[in-house]
Formats: C-alpha cells, sequence, structure tokens
C-alpha cells in the first residue's frame, strides 16, 4: 500500500501530468483525437489498394474506381472528333466586289468621254486610254473598244457587272479563282450578240478583275469549336465500376486510369484533393458540435468528463458503424449514440450529433441515399423517445420506436425506386434488427457510462429513490423519524419543482438523502427521540447547535461513503445555507450565564443554493418541520406559515444565489399548501362501541 501511494504521489507531481491536466490542453487532446480518429478512419475507407501493375501486365483482381474519375483519354478522343466535325465558318468580303465595280465602271466611263471627242486623232484617243488604263488592257483591245459600236459596248458593260455579281455575291475563295474563269469564259463565248473580239475583251475584263473575297473566319470558327468542346460530356468512370476485370490486359489507357484512380503502387502521389476535403469537412463537423455546447451547454462544455464521455460515444459509433456497414447499411447503429446522448447529455444535442455521424458516414457509405433518410429520422426519433425516460424499459420500446421508422423508409425508398420485393424484405428485416441493437447497446452500456463519467440520469435517480438502497435503508432502522421526514420533504419539493419547470425527480430523490447526516447522531434530532427525554437538555446551547449542524458535513461525509452522485452531494451542501439555528441561538440569548453571544456561532457553516433544486429543497425542509410542530393544522395556518418560512429565507439573504423569481416563490408556496393540506386534512372521529351493549341488543 506504501508503495502503491508513493507511486500515486510521485504521478501527481510529474510534469506530464500536470500538463495534461490543464483545461487548455485537455481541449487539444479532445479536439485533437477526434479528428484524426475520423479523419484516418475516413481515409482509410475511401483510399483504394494499390497494387504492383505495369501496362502488359494482368490484372491480379478486379480492379474497381474508389470514386468517380475522369478517363481523360475517352473524353479527350470525344473532344477530337468534336473538333473534327466542326466546320470552317468563312466571310465574304463585300468591299472587294464593290471596288472591282467601281474599277470597271470608271474605265467605261473614260472610254466614253474619249471616244466622244471629236477633234483630236485616233492615236490621241488611244493615248489618252492608255494614260488612265486601270483594266490594264493591250494596245490591240483598247483599239478595238475606241472601234467597236456603242451599243456593243453598253452590251458588253451590262454583261460585265452582271457576271461579276454572280460569280463574287456567292464569294469566291483563292483556290475557286481558276475554276470560275474558266466558267467565265465558257460563258462570254456562249454569248452572240456582240463579235467574237468583243467577247475576248469582256472575259479578259472579268478575269483579270475577280479577286479572292470569300475567306475562313478564324474567330468564328475557333467559337464554334470552343462551343463543341465544352457540349462533349467528360467520360467518368463511376465509383465501384470495373476498370479492369481480373485477369484483363491492362493497356496504356488503363494503366493512365489505375493511376488516376491511385491503384498502382508505382505513382507515390498522394490524393491530395481526397485529403483535403475529407479534412475540411470533419473539422466543419467538429466546429458545429463545439459551437453548439459553447452557446447552449456552457455547462457541458466547461465539464471535460462529459466532453470525453461524447467523444468516446461519437468515435465507438463511427467505428462500429464502419463495420457494421460491411454487412447491411440498414444494421449501422447511429440511432444508439443518439440514444445514449439523450438520456446523458441532452436531446437536442443528441439530434445535432446523429447529423454529424450521418453526414460522416455518408462519405463512407458511398451518399447512399436510402442509409442517409433512415439513419437521420431513425436516430431522431430514438433521441425524442428517450427524452425523460424514468424506466428502463422505456429504451426497449424507443428501439422499437427505430425499428418502426427504419421500416417505413426503407419501403417507401423501396417503392419509389421499384426494388424488388424479396430485397425490400430483407433490407426491412435488417431496419428491424436495428432498432433492437440500438436499444439493447443503449441499455447494455448506459449503466457504463453512468458509472465511470458520474452522470446522474433519470434512471439513475430512480435507482437511488429505491428504500432498499444501503443509505436509506439504514436511515429507515437507525432513524425512522428523520427518514419519514424525508420521504415528506421529498413529495413537497417534488410538487414544487414540478410546478415551476424544475427537475422534480432530482429534488425528490434529493430529499431522501438530504438529513442522511443525522446517522450519526439520529437520537440528538427530534424526529427520532422515542422518549420525552431529550440529550440536548444536558448541555449548552453551542454545543447543541454544532451538533444540529454537524450533520450537514457528516451527511457529505456518508454520502461519499455510499458512492452518492456529486450532484446529490452539492443538495447535502446545500439545504441549509448559512441558516440560523434559532432555537438554540434564543436559548443562548436568553440564558443568563451566556454572555456576548455572537449570531455567526449559531449559524450552518454550508453554501447558499445555487440551483432552483436546492432552493426548493431547503424550503420544502423548513417548513415541513414548521408545520409538523404545530398543533392545529388548518388551510389558513399552513399558508401563513408557509409564507413566513419564504419571507424569512428572502429577508435572511437564504435565496439570493439561487435563480428563483417571485412568481417561482408564489407557485412553490401554492404547491406546498397542496401537498400539506393532503397530509394534514381533517378526518372522521369514530365513536366508541360497548361491545357489552351490543351483546345485549342481540
Amino acid at each position: 500500500m506504501f508503495f502503491l501511494k508513493h507511486i500515486k504521489e510521485k504521478m501527481k507531481q510529474s510534469f506530464l501530468v500536470r500538463f495534461l491536466g490543464k483545461k487548455w490542453m485537455s481541449y487539444s487532446l479532445l479536439t485533437g483525437i477526434f479528428f484524426l480518429v475520423v479523419f484516418l478512419s475516413t481515409i482509410s475507407s475511401l483510399s483504394p489498394e494499390k497494387y504492383e501493375l505495369q501496362p502488359g501486365q494482368k490484372a491480379p483482381a478486379d480492379l474497381r474506381a474508389p470514386r468517380d474519375i475522369e478517363d481523360k483519354a475517352a473524353t479527350e478522343k470525344l473532344m477530337k472528333k468534336a473538333i473534327e466535325s466542326v466546320e470552317p465558318r468563312e466571310k465574304i468580303d463585300p468591299t472587294i466586289q464593290i471596288d472591282i465595280k467601281k474599277k470597271v465602271e470608271r474605265y467605261f466611263v473614260h472610254l466614253y468621254q474619249v471616244r466622244g471627242l471629236p477633234e483630236i486623232t485616233e492615236d490621241e484617243k488611244l493615248a489618252l486610254l492608255k494614260e488612265d488604263n486601270v483594266l490594264e488592257l493591250e494596245d490591240e483591245q483598247l483599239i478595238i473598244m475606241l472601234n467597236a459600236s456603242e451599243q456593243e459596248l453598253k452590251s458588253m458593260e451590262s454583261y460585265i457587272y452582271e457576271v461579276i455579281t454572280q460569280v463574287m455575291s456567292t464569294g469566291i475563295k483563292s483556290e475557286e479563282i481558276e475554276k470560275e474563269r474558266i466558267n467565265i469564259t465558257n460563258y462570254f463565248m456562249s454569248i452572240k450578240e456582240f463579235r467574237e473580239p468583243i467577247r475576248r475583251i469582256g472575259i479578259y475584263i472579268v478575269n483579270s478583275s475577280i479577286q479572292a473575297n470569300r475567306f475562313l473566319d478564324i474567330e468564328t470558327t475557333q467559337q464554334k469549336i470552343e462551343e463543341a468542346k465544352k457540349n462533349v460530356e467528360k467520360v467518368i468512370i463511376r465509383r465501384d465500376s470495373i476498370i479492369a476485370s481480373s485477369g484483363d490486359i491492362i493497356t496504356e489507357d488503363k494503366y493512365d486510369l489505375l493511376k488516376e484512380a491511385g491503384l498502382t503502387k508505382e505513382d507515390g502521389k498522394k490524393d491530395f484533393p481526397l485529403y483535403t476535403g475529407i479534412g475540411l469537412l470533419v473539422m466543419l463537423s467538429q466546429v458545429l458540435l463545439i459551437s453548439y455546447l459553447f452557446a447552449f451547454h456552457k455547462d457541458i462544455f466547461q465539464t471535460q468528463s462529459k466532453l470525453y464521455l461524447i467523444l468516446i460515444i461519437f468515435l465507438s459509433t463511427y467505428l462500429i458503424a464502419k463495420t457494421m456497414y460491411i454487412i447491411s447499411a440498414y444494421l449501422v447503429p447511429i440511432a444508439a449514440s443518439a440514444m445514449l446522448l439523450g438520456i446523458l447529455i441532452d436531446t437536442r444535442f443528441a439530434i445535432l450529433v446523429n447529423l454529424v455521424l450521418t453526414v460522416l458516414l455518408g462519405l463512407i457509405t458511398g451518399n447512399n441515399w436510402g442509409f442517409l433518410i433512415s439513419a437521420l429520422l431513425a436516430g431522431t426519433v430514438g433521441a425524442f423517445s428517450v427524452s425523460h425516460t424514468h424506466q428502463r424499459s422505456n429504451i426497449f420500446f424507443a428501439g422499437l420506436m427505430v425499428s418502426l421508422s427504419n421500416m417505413i423508409v426503407i419501403f417507401s425508398i423501396g417503392l419509389i425506386n421499384n426494388t424488388e420485393m424479396s430485397k425490400l424484405l430483407m433490407e426491412s428485416f435488417y431496419g428491424i434488427l436495428n432498432g433492437i441493437f440500438c436499444a439493447i447497446l443503449t441499455i447494455g452500456t448506459l449503466p457504463l457510462w453512468e458509472s465511470v463519467f458520474h452522470i446522474l440520469t433519470p434512471l439513475k435517480l430512480l435507482e437511488l429513490s429505491n428504500p432498499n438502497q444501503p443509505a436509506l435503508k439504514k436511515l429507515l432502522l437507525e432513524a425512522p423519524g428523520t427518514y419519514h421526514h424525508s420521504i415528506i420533504v421529498g413529495n413537497l419539493s417534488e410538487a414544487a419543482a414540478d410546478a415551476i419547470g424544475a427537475n422534480g425527480l432530482m429534488t425528490r430523490v434529493s430529499a431522501y438523502y438530504h438529513d442522511i447526516g443525522k446517522l450519526k447522531r439520529p437520537y440528538f434530532f427530534k424526529e427520532n427521540q422515542l422518549t420525552s427525554e431529550n440529550p440536548h437538555d444536558k448541555l449548552t446551547p453551542s454545543l447543541s447547535t454544532l451538533i444540529i449542524t454537524s450533520h450537514v458535513k457528516d451527511g457529505v461525509e456518508i454520502a461519499r461513503k455510499y458512492n452518492l452522485p456529486s450532484e446529490i452531494i452539492e443538495m447535502i451542501e446545500q439545504h441549509h445555507g448559512s441558516t440560523l439555528v434559532k432555537y438554540f441561538y434564543h436559548k443562548a440569548v436568553t440564558d443568563e450565564e451566556q454572555e456576548n453571544v455572537e449570531e455567526e456561532s449559531f449559524r450552518y457553516d454550508g453554501v447558499k443554493p445555487q440551483t432552483k433544486e436546492a432552493a426548493i429543497l431547503m424550503l420544502a425542509d423548513s417548513v415541513e418541520a414548521a408545520v409538523r410542530s404545530m398543533s392545529d393544522a388548518t388551510g389558513e395556518k399552513i399558508k401563513i406559515l408557509i409564507d413566513k418560512i419564504i419571507k424569512d429565507k428572502l429577508d435572511d439573504h437564504q435565496l439570493d444565489a439561487c435563480p428563483l423569481t417571485l412568481r417561482d416563490l408564489d407557485k412553490i408556496a401554492q404547491s406546498f399548501q397542496t401537498v400539506l393540506m393532503g397530509i394534514f386534512h381533517e378526518r372522521i372521529e369514530y365513536p366508541e362501541i360497548n361491545r357489552k351493549e351490543v351483546e345485549v341488543a342481540k
């Protein structure tokens, strides 16, 4: 024993233990464990097994895509095909045709002007035409034009304009010019309206004038190519689709796909997008849970044992769910965590944890909508079903409600997806098993959580209220008066707590144990004195006060001895606060032998009530003792006494630290009066029967 104590002391002095004992370090440890376990567990489920593969080798097994991946080679082929199918867009430049017609028109205007000059010779006219020969005609052609009739020229000019318009309006590409020139030559040669020399000049003018005016529209063509690229759908290999079947030869394209999927050991590249996505989602989930606790449950946030409880339940459920999913998604016991946290912590927080668990497990299950909906609803139903539960059998009923929820969801989704009836029945069976399994997990592990983490649940309170509990049984046998007093105080406290919305069960059970300190000296308390002899008559008021007030300290010691919850121990500490022991104080003041009586010496050295429940217990304790001492307890007298006791506690500042309002105090007083009137009601006085007279009458 000495050796163990020595080791324990050394551990307390250890720097590591003291370091880990710091609150910020504990919070860091909690968040770190949560993140690492969930992150690594999710990564292990989503990261595929790697193989030693090479192109040309046979696939050692069915190689499936671990997630949706793009077949870039196939997508590239489709894109190339789409680009090739785009016809080049062309555009016609209208200014070229206009410029050509203007040039021809300018020549003929000049020709007609020169032909109309009568005072000059033919040679001079020829010289004038050569000076402005925009069509670059030869001398022979110019002479023919000068000597031709005006009708021939007008007709030829008209044909030239018409041919240029017809040919260039549809546009001519540079590679089509020679073909068009042949067509133009044939066309002019077929015209019989004017002589052949004139026709050949027309052919020369048109063929030398026409130019390419239809070009590739690079901008529009590129735009069409981009549109074609956008319209190409990427070739996606869906999750769990087989990339290469067992025994298939691995081609270059398939090898590239396997590398992209992370299935090859040769590719040392890490899947950082996958890691980043999972990390961000886990971190967001963690922030959501912490923020909720910080905003709405600071008491839980500041209690490290409860935080560890939440962590263990969350991670246990998460890891069990991963294993159960291999059999069926509908066997995953997410509702168990919701039911446990609903009983141990809070129903609303349990629903939030269920939501986070469902989302995280949804990653592993490949976004299985059937699983997501059933888990979300089943967990919510489970959390609601166990709220305010006072019997362990209610947990099994909650499990049946989870089974019913699963069955309805599975049937609904099955009908929507037109699932085969055999598969639907099997999944429904798994859903029913899920609820039963969750109930068994909750009932089986609940005592463990209550014991290890000292969580006071309604079920634990009901167990503590059992008269066969060692402390209560000892109180009944050794201090029966105190026991019966505690029972009545418990009834008063519960009724008052229920009236103002406080925890009635907690208040009642605490009342059963509030005076267990009297077990140390039971006969020094009036309710346990079976004779008229009072031991306090032989003691000084100060010593009597010390004995009376010490029952609070003794009660705390006895409560710890019997491993009572800390919440009940706090109620024992606070049920008298720092009130004055009036009887012995008054006795000390009126005693002539007593000098310099200090009031503080006759007060309880306790903590003033910090909660509504502790304040109610203090009031109920005082009211029950006072009413029991009344000789003639009528309704009016009881009401006046209750009001007086509550007013005295207020005036003595005993209720300053608790959150009770004046309206609460009024409701408490009314509930006290109702309960006490039921106890001290008037009874019929039964007459005595003279049996001898009855016999004579017979």
